[in-house]
Formats: structure tokens, C-alpha cells, sequence
């Protein structure tokens, strides 16, 4: 039995939905107002999409940046090398068209059989990381909105009932819609890391989404943070909680840190990759960590074998997480523990300018789309 809301709430037959017609630039997405509403099946919901966030995954899903093909930086047009038998987060086949969108926020309109209808009007954040029901620890089965699955860019979205989080906050849903997919990414990195109290980091490309929630889940651990910016939004990324900035302009960025801290650090959290990975490494203590979950600036870097074993490094990637790192974070979200932070708004149908701004990196925190 399907379980709907209230007469008044009546769910249309058809929706407005940006449909990925197949990699490339922005004119591959196409914006249409007759696309099905999803169906709901057994333990899943429908949500009626309030906003969504956008991301860099799917800047790099557009132009088919995720395939092995690919070797250069990230980029807003697409790769004519670029393969769609691995250009999936998850390194699968892409299926079009596919509905992009991992950074959800809405209420529950429409619930499946075995499904208890007084979810229904709920207000939720989605979990963007689809793991298997009956294998969830099995990386090699999870899947991610907007990649494998249809996500966010739409009015409606069928979602499985364990992905879907009520949420009691004074937050806005467009604030609520700059969490999912940045946040649980930084949360991953830092758990993955161990981060502890009292411990050293440094973060590149701070000033984005995953870099501002990476630096307010470092200090909500008690570390010392050092964060990396253009010049221009230094004092921003400062105001969001980091001890010292550094201007990602600077000669030889990984030295300034370390003659500001005086010492080699304990964690380097990476979403830029590129020509610094070396020096990186070079910063890092005896037994240091190097965590990563993105290479804007380019995935290909040369690695010293002995920097690694002689200073028993460890290099850590950072994307499949576990349902109970969602819980949390939707925890710190609920104590306050945690404040959104959102650069620009746009309308859905500017979808297109909204991820040309969102590709110049100009911006602080998330970019939003709100319905």
C-alpha cells in the first residue's frame, strides 16, 4: 500500500527535472518540466526536493572527470578522452539520462509499503551514500545520488527510507541543503584520519564547501587549524574558525605552515591535489597522515617512495562512509554544534550560471539551488 499526504498536497504526474544527457559541458544538462515523477517502491520515500546543494562531483560527473582516462585538473567543459564505462563515483558505467544532485534537503510527500505513514510532511536531510541493504560494509556495492542513482536536480526524488534523516533545526532548508555531501565528506576525512585533540592540520581549498566543514569539524575536535585560501578570501575562511590562514599563492605554501607552527603537522586534509602533494608529505610528521576526498587541481602527482616508508606515512582516500558517520553529523547539525555556510543561491532554472559561478571558485562555502 503507498501511504500520500493530505488531498491539498496532491503529487503531479510530471515534474521539472534537469536531465544529464551525456558528458561534456553545461549544455548537456537540459531542463525539462515533463519528466515522471519517480515511483515509489517497498521502503522507499518520495521527497519533495527543497533545495540542493551543488558539488563538485557534479561539476566532474558532467565532464566525465572521474574516468581513468582523464590525468588533467577539473574543468566546467567536458573531456573529449573521457569514458563513460568508469565515470561514475564508484568507477561504473554513467547511465543517461541520470538526474544529478547528492545535496538534498525537502520533506517526505510519499511513503512505500513497510513504511510507517507518519513520516509523511517530515522534514529530512538526505544521505548521499546509498550503501547495499544487505552488504552496507561492502564498498564495492555502494552507490551515490546523482552518479549511480537519480538525486536532487528535480522536484521530487525517490530515495530508500534508511537515506533519509528527520531533522528538528531552526536552519533554513537552503542552509540545511549545503550539509550532505561536502560535510559527510570532511566528517569521513577526519575519521578516517583519527584526528584527535590537540593534533596539527592543515587543509587545502578551504574556502569550499568540503574545506569549510572541514575546518569546523577540526576544531570541533580541539585541533589547530591551517588553512589554505586565495589571497582575496583569506579573511573569510579566518572568520570560519581557522587558527592561520595561508594564501594558496605563496611560493612554497606547505613551508609558510610549517614556520608558522614551528613544527611538522599530524594531518594533511587534501581536496586539491596537484604539484604540492610532495611537499606535502615532506610537512608531515613521523607517522603523519595525508587524507584526501578530491583532486581539483589534478589527480596524476608524484609520490617519493621512501618520503612514504621512512616516515611511516599513511595515505588515506576518503569517499564510501557508513550510515551511523550521517547520524552524526545530523547530531551536530541538531546541538548547533556546527553553522552552514552558503556563498551564493540560485533559482533552478539558473542551474547553468550556477555551476559556471560555482567552477570559478570565487565563492565561500556551498552553492545552493532552491525550488
Amino acid at each position: 500500500m503507498i501511504y500520500t499526504l493530505a488531498m491539498e498536497e496532491k503529487i503531479p504526474e510530471k515534474m521539472k527535472a534537469a536531465l544529464l544527457l551525456g558528458t561534456g559541458g553545461p549544455e548537456m544538462l537540459e531542463i525539462r518540466d515533463d519528466v515522471p515523477v519517480p515511483v515509489v517502491h517497498q521502503d522507499q520515500v518520495l521527497v519533495k526536493v527543497s533545495a540542493c546543494g551543488l558539488n563538485n562531483t557534479d561539476i566532474n560527473t558532467r565532464v566525465g572527470w572521474y574516468s581513468r582516462s582523464v590525468n588533467s585538473a577539473t574543468t566546467n567543459s567536458g573531456f573529449e578522452e573521457a569514458r563513460t564505462d568508469d565515470a561514475t563515483w564508484g568507477r561504473s558505467g554513467l547511465k543517461f539520462p541520470r538526474i544529478q544532485g547528492a545535496d538534498i534537503s525537502g520533506r517526505i510527500v510519499k511513503v512505500g509499503e513497510g513504511i510507517n505513514d507518519s513520516l509523511l510532511g517530515e522534514r529530512v536531510l538526505v544521505n548521499p551514500c546509498v550503501l547495499d541493504e544487505d552488504d552496507p560494509s561492502n564498498r564495492e556495492l555502494a552507490r551515490y545520488l546523482g552518479s549511480e542513482l537519480n538525486g536532487g536536480f528535480a522536484e521530487y526524488c525517490v530515495l530508500p527510507a534508511r537515506n533519509v534523516h528527520a531533522i528538528e533545526t531552526d536552519l533554513s532548508d537552503i542552509e540545511l541543503a549545503s550539509f550532505p555531501c561536502s560535510w559527510a565528506a570532511a566528517e569521513h576525512m577526519l575519521q578516517r584520519a583519527k584526528l584527535e585533540a590537540g593534533q596539527s592540520i592543515a587543509i587545502t581549498g578551504a574556502s569550499g564547501g568540503v574545506g569549510t566543514a572541514l575546518i569546523q569539524l577540526a576544531k570541533r575536535r580541539d585541533a589547530t587549524v591551517y588553512a589554505v585560501a586565495s589571497s582575496k578570501k583569506l579573511d573569510q575562511v579566518k572568520h570560519v574558525g581557522a587558527d592561520a590562514v595561508v594564501a594558496r599563492e605563496s611560493s612554497n605554501v606547505p613551508e609558510e605552515i610549517h614556520s608558522i607552527h614551528g613544527d611538522k603537522i599530524d594531518v594533511v586534509a587534501d581536496v586539491v591535489g596537484g604539484e604540492n602533494f610532495s611537499a606535502w608529505l615532506e610537512l608531515l610528521k613521523q607517522g603523519g597522515k595525508y587524507v584526501t576526498s578530491g583532486a581539483i587541481a589534478g589527480p596524476i602527482v608524484d609520490l617519493d617512495l621512501r618520503t612514504l616508508y621512512l616516515k611511516d606515512l599513511e595515505l588515506i582516500g576518503a569517499t564510501v562512509f557508513q550510515s551511523k558517520l550521517f547520524e552524526d553529523l545530523v547530531n551536530y547539525i541538531q546541538r548547533d554544534e556546527v553553522q552552514p555556510q552558503v556563498g551564493k543561491v540560485f533559482k533552478f532554472e539558473e542551474i547553468h550560471e550556477a555551476q559556471r559561478v560555482f567552477n570559478l571558485k570565487e565563492h565561500v562555502g556551498a552553492v545552493v539551488l532552491t525550488f
